[in-house]
C-alpha cells in the first residue's frame, strides 16, 4: 500500500493521563485515519503485553514503579470505524534493566509525543481469529 504524508503532530501529553488513551484520542479529535507514532518520555506502573501463539492471546506484564520511555513505536489505523494506536515500547528502570512490548496502559510522568499522518485508502484492523487484529490487505 501507498500512502503520501500528510499533517505532523507534536505535544506532550499530560502526567497523570494514560498514554494510549490520550494517543487515541487525539487522533480521533484530529481526523487521523492512518499514522505513524513515536515517542519518549517516562512511565508510571506501565503494563506491556506479549503475545503467546500457544495460548493465542495477550499476556501481561506489570511492572511496578517509574520507567524510562526509551522508545514509543507503533502506527495508526482503524478498528470499528475509529482511530485505534498499535503501540509498542521500550522500558529501562533505574538499574538498565530493559523491558518492552505492545503498550497496554502506562500513566504519563512525561511523554512527547510525534505522529505523522499517512494520506491513502484507510487501513482497517479485521479480526483474523486468534484474538489478533491485523491489517486487512490488499494482495
Amino acid at each position: 500500500m501507498e500512502f503520501k504524508a500528510g499533517r505532523t503532530f507534536l505535544f506532550r501529553v499530560p502526567a497523570g493521563e494514560d498514554l494510549l488513551e490520550a494517543i487515541n484520542r487525539s487522533a480521533e479529535s484530529r481526523g487521523i485515519k492512518t499514522g505513524v507514532v513515536m515517542g519518549i518520555g517516562s512511565l508510571r506502573n506501565p503494563v506491556v503485553g506479549y503475545y503467546s501463539e500457544e495460548e493465542k492471546r495477550y499476556r501481561s506484564i506489570e511492572l511496578s514503579g517509574t520507567f524510562e520511555l526509551l522508545s514509543l513505536n507503533g502506527n495508526i489505523s482503524l478498528k470499528d470505524g475509529k482511530p485505534f494506536a498499535h503501540l509498542h515500547v521500550t522500558l529501562g528502570d533505574e538499574e538498565g534493566r530493559v523491558f518492552g512490548g505492545h503498550l497496554i496502559r502506562g500513566e504519563v510522568f512525561v511523554a512527547e509525543v510525534y505522529i505523522e499522518e499517512l494520506i491513502g485508502k484507510p487501513l482497517e484492523r479485521k479480526d483474523m481469529g486468534n484474538n489478533l487484529w491485523l491489517w486487512e490487505t490488499e494482495r
